[in-house]
C-alpha cells in the first residue's frame, strides 16, 4: 500500500494506476525527504513530479509544506489516479491553506517543451525501461526550468548507467537502495548570478 508518510496528510492511503507501474518504496521516500528536510527544501517550494504514477513524491511534498505542486502523468488510468489522489490530500490541507496541486496528463517532453514555468523541486521518476537517450532530451528540457538553487531528484535501476547531464544540472550525489538507485542534482549557478 503506497501512502502518505508525514505532514497534514500523513497516513493517507493512496491509490495506484496498478500494473505497469513501480511506487517509490516507503524507505526510498523517507530517505528522500529526510535529506528534503535537511536541506529545507520543501517548505513553500514550487515542486514538479515528472512520471508521477500515483503523485506520491509530489504529495508528500505538499503535505509538508510545498506551496504549488504539479504532477505530471500521460494520460489515462495513471492521470485520473493522480486527480483523485490530489483530491484527498486536498481535502486535508488546513483551513486556509494556499496550496495548489495540479495535474497533467500530458507525456513529460510535450509537457517540459510547452510549460514556461520554474521549479524548486524536480522529481523524476521514470519506469526503469525509459531509453536513456529519452531521459537525456527530458533533462536537458528540464534544466531551462530549474530555479537557481533548484533540487532534482531522479529514481532508476540501479543497473542503469549515469544519466547523461545537461548543461545546466550538475550531479550532487548518487545514493543506491537495492534496485533503486537516487541521483541528487542541482541547477548550475549561471555567470550572471
Amino acid at each position: 500500500m503506497t501512502r502518505i508518510i508525514s505532514g497534514f496528510a500523513g497516513s493517507i492511503a493512496l491509490k495506484t494506476p496498478g500494473d505497469g507501474t513501480r511506487p517509490t518504496s516507503d524507505r526510498v521516500r523517507e530517505a528522500i525527504f529526510s535529506a528534503l528536510e535537511a536541506r529545507d527544501a520543501i517548505d513553500g517550494a514550487r515542486v514538479l513530479d515528472l512520471y508521477a504514477g500515483s503523485g506520491a513524491l509530489g504529495l508528500e511534498a505538499a503535505s509538508r509544506g510545498a506551496a504549488l505542486v504539479r504532477l505530471v502523468e500521460r494520460g489515462g488510468v495513471g492521470t485520473a489516479v493522480c486527480r483523485a489522489n490530489a483530491a484527498t490530500v486536498l481535502a486535508r490541507a488546513p483551513r486556509g491553506s494556499t496550496l495548489r496541486i495540479e495535474v497533467s496528463g500530458r507525456l513529460v517532453q510535450s509537457f517540459l517543451t510547452s510549460n514556461p514555468e520554474t521549479w524548486d523541486l524536480v522529481f523524476m521518476d521514470p519506469p526503469y525501461d525509459l531509453a536513456e537517450t529519452e531521459l537525456a532530451e527530458n533533462l536537458a528540457s528540464l534544466a531551462a526550468h530549474l530555479a537557481p538553487d533548484a533540487v532534482l531528484c531522479l529514481e532508476r535501476s540501479s543497473r542503469s548507467p549515469e544519466p547523461d547531464w545537461p548543461p545546466g544540472i550538475t550531479r550532487t550525489r548518487r545514493k543506491d537502495y537495492g534496485d533503486t538507485t537516487l541521483w541528487w542534482a542541482g541547477a548550475v549557478p549561471s555567470l550572471a548570478d
